[in-house]
């Protein structure tokens, strides 16, 4: 399922929707409307509905199927008429950052971000506050007074689904729920004592979305590719394969000492083609537009604004 949180109309509350094909278009049907209709009780926020485990996905993927298009009246709105929100738009704990988790990344930091050339034996593990998330769309905030050098990070997001402590590699993907894009934004003259946090965790500084698509979708989180485009003008390229720390290595690797549980987020790092590895360097600036793409999920297109 590719699922969304969204709002029928500004002053709408935020409800958890699954995108569909209905009556010759894609919609927006609301799960919990939808599953009142069928005598199951869906709840109405994305957090909810991951906390009730894979079953749930089970069953909402087999009513819909059943459904064929045939939806309830009132259960789904044509996707044109509503807007996305993050897909956790408050995510319950710190986003788990990876950092030099590509080949060529690492290359790149190491020359022109003083950090080492080896490549990592352990994933690099950083974290980003649950109000850097913003909505698909939303403007990412530029304040020249803190930053000149901010920069652009495509990554694919895996969301955790069930209580992970101590998991084995092989069993770790089981875990997860579903896999998202997010943008890590990171302003690089903001870094403190190699302490990434305040460089990387700024308000604004973690678009994500547009959807989360179910783990059942993407059995195999390595082979997808990813890029990010700055005004029209590709910066990154790569594919999920290139990652040094695969997803399966990541999720047992937090869970040996941290738990991990549903809703957490791993965004699992970013290829080579940052500004700061450029040759002259380059950065955004208000009047930019980032768009960035993680092939089988969906892609997020953001404005820099003036803070």
């Amino acid at each position: 399922m590719r699922l969304v949180t969204y709002r029928a109309h500004v002053e709408a509350e935020a409800r958890l929707g699954a995108l569909v094909l209905a009556q010759g278009g894609e919609h927006v049907l609301d799960l919990e409307a939808f599953g009142a209709e069928m005598g199951v009780p869906f709840p109405a926020t994305m957090l909810e509905f991951i906390d009730l485990g894979p079953q749930a996905v089970a069953l909402a993927s087999k009513l819909i199927a059943e459904a064929d298009g045939l939806l309830p009246l009132g259960t789904a709105i044509p996707f044109v008429n509503v807007t996305l929100l993050a897909p956790i738009p408050r995510p319950r704990k710190n986003i788990f950052g990876i950092g030099l988790n590509y080949t060529e990344h690492v290359a790149e930091s190491a020359k022109s971000l003083d950090t080492s050339p080896e490549l990592p034996r352990q994933p690099v593990i950083f974290s980003k506050p649950p109000t850097a998330v913003i909505a698909p769309g939303e403007p990412i905030r530029h304040d020249g007074a803190i930053t000149q050098q901010l920069d652009w990070e495509v990554e694919l997001a895996a969301v955790i689904g069930t209580r992970a402590k101590g998991v084995a590699r092989e069993n770790a993907l089981a875990h997860v729920f579903g896999y998202t894009v997010c943008i890590d934004m990171s302003a690089r003259d903001n870094r403190r004592a190699g302490q990434w946090i305040y460089s990387k965790g700024q308000d604004t500084y973690a678009p994500m979305g547009p959807v989360i698509v179910t783990a059942d979708e993407i059995p195999d989180p390595q082979t997808l590719d990813l890029w990010l485009t700055v005004n029209g003008v590709e910066k990154q390229r790569s594919n999920t394969t290139y990652m040094l720390f695969k997803v399966d290595e990541l999720v047992a690797d937090i869970s040996q000492g941290i738990t991990l549980e549903p809703g957490d987020i791993i965004a699992t790092g970013t290829p080579a083609g940052v500004g700061a590895g450029m040759d002259p360097q380059e950065w955004v600036w208000p009047g930019d537009t980032i768009v960035a793409t993680v092939e089988g999920i969906g892609t997020l297109r953001h404005p820099v604004v003036k803070a």
